[in-house]
């Protein structure tokens, strides 16, 4: 199996943190999906389009200017299991599914 990390430093003026959630802004859990896709197609060098997210977890709130790490791992199936921290706690987790042939 083998693995990657990435890092994303969320951006203090995100256009996402103007509605979610004004006064205590907060990164949207589908942002936090989009940036797992994203890294998803960088560490199998192809699109990701067709896959499905197979489950996600928000675990901890994730506000402006955190550094976040995402850790991608692929299984034997196929499919990657993904994770994210600050250094200081868990965030997120999931994984995405291949499409069956």
């Amino acid at each position: 199996m083998s693995s990657a990390e990435y890092s994303w430093p969320v951006p203090a003026d995100h256009p996402t943190f103007a509605g979610h959630f004004p006064g205590r802004p907060i990164v949207p859990g589908v942002v936090l999906l989009d940036r797992a896709i994203l890294f998803a197609e960088q560490f199998i060098a192809a699109s990701v389009a067709q896959w499905q997210i197979g489950n996600a977890k928000f675990l901890s709130p994730v506000g402006p200017g955190e550094v976040l790490t995402f850790v991608l791992q692929q299984k034997p199936s196929g499919a990657i299991a993904f994770s994210v921290r600050t250094a200081e706690r868990d965030v997120a987790s999931g994984s995405l599914t291949p499409p069956t042939p």
